[in-house]
């Protein structure tokens, strides 16, 4: 098997690589998307040709990665592995396109962030497997149409709404993450737990999993942190005393509210009277990406309940002032529905 184009970016969010299921017998949570990427496997097998494309789309950490390469696992192919921002030239791409086998897998995280130029030179590559290349410079240069092996590309995005039409039609399969309940993330906690060899009580397992936001890539966090706490600080047995302990000091609330997640909400209050507001000046306000706010914090935010999106901007529920404590301002006639 060929080696990963590995990206760039190292982040402790990122799944621990002994901890990501490789098969999807072993994948929790997900089950239509699950039910449906089986059949398409078994389908391509029995045929003996590469699975269609596939566009995985949701928040960041319920899994997109994983699949790409569990689907690659199954297959038993090769995975060659990059990202939008890092395929920042036509040449970028051809030069991984052109190094691929028949049936590999190429997955591009974040292919929202792709440049148009080398959007558009994808768009034989998944099509008509062909990459159309301009050799030379200047007036020397000349068009040359290279064939590729026909491959599987899976695209992951946290941002549908920003694909073209035309790259989001080239793909056959388009498949939707969800959160994750809290019984498929105590099965996650517990399976993690074993694989790391951490001694965990079920009702550790069960805070975890109601702290970690929906998300299996921020539950595999947080006991991970939960260990090195034990570790330091307790007997190494991850109980439900010691893990509180360990996510009171990373400041994670009942619900799983990060400290820049409380931020947003009493910025959001306090300055705004509860909205609405646009993105863009909350991101001002607390000096942070408008990017992250709109990926990381307010999927979470709105799923719970705390957070809703009007055509004017952002305002904060009824739901939010109660769990910060705030006394909630009498509804408008236009707040009564949203408050």
């Amino acid at each position: 098997m060929s080696e990963p184009i590995l990206d760039a970016r190292v982040d402790d969010d990122q799944f621990d690589l002994t901890l990501r299921p490789r098969l999807l017998t072993e994948y929790v949570g997900q089950e239509q998307v699950r039910e449906n990427l089986s059949i398409l496997l078994e389908a391509a097998r029995r045929r003996g040709e590469p699975v269609e494309h596939v566009l995985l789309c949701g928040p960041p950490g319920l899994g997109k990665t994983t699949l790409a390469h569990i689907i690659a696992n199954e297959l038993g192919v090769a995975i060659k592995v990059s990202s939008g921002p890092a395929i920042d030239h036509q040449g970028a791409l051809g030069s991984i396109l052109l190094n691929l086998s028949t049936r590999d897998v190429f997955f591009i995280d974040e292919i929202h962030r792709l440049n148009s130029t080398v959007e558009e030179s994808l768009y034989p590559a998944l099509e008509d497997f062909r990459f159309d290349a301009v050799l030379g410079k200047g007036v020397g240069a000349s068009a040359a149409t290279l064939p590729l092996p026909h491959f599987t590309c899976i695209g992951a995005t946290t941002r549908q709404g920003l694909l073209s039409g035309p790259l989001r039609d080239r793909f056959g399969a388009v498949y939707r993450l969800d959160f994750y309940t809290k019984a498929e993330l105590e099965k996650i906690v517990t399976r993690s737990a074993r694989i790391l060899e951490i001694e965990i009580h079920p009702d550790a397992v069960s805070e975890i999993a109601r702290r970690s936001r929906g998300t299996p890539r921020i539950a595999n966090r947080l006991l991970r942190r939960v260990r090195d706490f034990a570790q330091v600080r307790a007997d190494g047995r991850a109980t439900l005393d010691t893990t509180k302990q360990a996510l009171a000091m990373l400041d994670i609330d009942e619900l799983g509210l990060e400290p820049l997640d409380r931020q947003l909400l009493e910025t959001l209050i306090r300055k705004f009277n509860g909205g609405p507001v646009g993105l863009d000046t909350m991101a001002t306000s607390l000096s942070e990406e408008r990017e992250t706010i709109e990926d990381v914090h307010e999927p979470y935010l709105i799923q719970i309940g705390f957070l809703a999106r009007t055509s004017r901007g952002r305002v904060a529920t009824e739901l939010a002032y109660r769990h910060l404590g705030i006394t909630p301002p009498d509804p408008g006639p236009q707040q009564t529905r949203l408050l």
